[in-house]
């Protein structure tokens, strides 16, 4: 790797890095001015406001917003978010309890949603204009108008309820056998992978046509390679950057959507805690889980972005 690409994956990285200190600020602002607080909600509504005086100054909800601010990012650089301010429990165990079974979900959906992205986005680029690339092109413009919660609801409604095929719930406690996996994740994958996969295809497609319009690719045919070599051994691999953007912007996609499926299907992970923890104004918890999500994105897009910088033959070969 030349020194041209290693200080344009130092740039991103530390973008990164500022671009993740300028959203802890947004967090904790947002989370700061929501309504109510974890004394009131613990308290009730009968509470007396001396009471609540004194819990809040037990809960450290007295200070200041920026004092606040600078020792929850103290302890986020240090790996210690705290400790819930509802149960007492250390915030790093809550979310250590959970975050294995939102990987799990996001892992699986992944693992069925990139590849039949892929395949059908350059097969439909292969066969620009066919009728399969028509009918496929509709049907994923279709699917991407439909929200997640509406295919969750129309799943549940079809294979749980009228069907029985399928449990309505979805949990990762038991997964014995592969049968288990496969009754427990079909809904959730299915809801969550149903719109990632269309939007990476149209991407994927996009971008592979976009090579194919290039002059080396002309070039190609007229020495007479076949219509498959020209896609997979020099339309592809320039349409590399593209694809891997595609990729991290609908997997960062799918980060927002799990929030909805955990709990349509009470699904135990990190975002369903993240819900419950907004209901019990939880705010070191819902911190916690928030910066998460927002660091899963940028790294994402990080990880994106150096693709593309790796796969640009331009820099690659100087």
């Amino acid at each position: 790797m030349n020194s041209t690409i290693l200080r344009m994956v130092a740039g991103r990285v530390l973008s990164g890095f500022g671009s993740l200190l300028a959203v802890s600020v947004v967090v904790f602002a947002i989370t700061a001015v929501l309504p109510g607080d974890a004394a009131e909600e613990k308290l009730g509504q009968d509470a007396t406001p001396e009471a609540v005086s004194a819990l809040r100054k037990e809960m450290g909800l007295d200070r200041s917003a920026v004092e606040r601010y600078v020792s929850w990012l103290g302890g986020i650089a240090t790996g210690d978010p705290g400790k819930s301010v509802v149960n007492g429990m250390p915030v790093s165990e809550a979310v250590a309890s959970r975050l294995p079974n939102s990987l799990l979900l996001a892992a699986v959906t992944a693992a069925c949603a990139v590849p039949l992205a892929l395949g059908l986005g350059i097969l439909c680029a292969l066969w620009r204009g066919s009728t399969f690339d028509r009918v496929t092109s509709m049907t994923t413009v279709a699917v991407v108008c439909v929200p997640e919660f509406l295919v969750a609801t129309l799943a549940v409604l079809v294979f749980a309820v009228h069907l029985e095929w399928l449990p309505a719930l979805s949990s990762a406690a038991s997964l014995s056998s592969p049968g288990e996996m496969l009754r427990s994740f079909a809904l959730p994958v299915l809801a969550l992978g149903s719109v990632i996969t269309a939007q990476m295809l149209r991407m994927t497609r996009a971008a592979v046509i976009d090579q194919l319009s290039a002059a080396y690719v002309e070039m190609v045919r007229l020495k007479g390679a076949t219509a498959a070599r020209t896609v997979l051994f020099h339309a592809l691999p320039n349409a590399i950057g593209p694809i891997a953007n595609a990729v991290a912007l609908s997997l960062s996609y799918l980060l927002g959507g799990v929030i909805i499926i955990e709990v349509i299907f009470n699904y135990p992970g990190i975002a369903k805690l993240m819900v419950d923890a907004v209901a019990q104004r939880d705010m070191p918890l819902v911190q916690a889980c928030t910066m998460i999500f927002c660091a899963a994105y940028l790294i994402l897009v990080l990880l994106a972005d150096v693709c593309g910088i790796v796969a640009n033959p331009r820099l690659r070969h100087q």
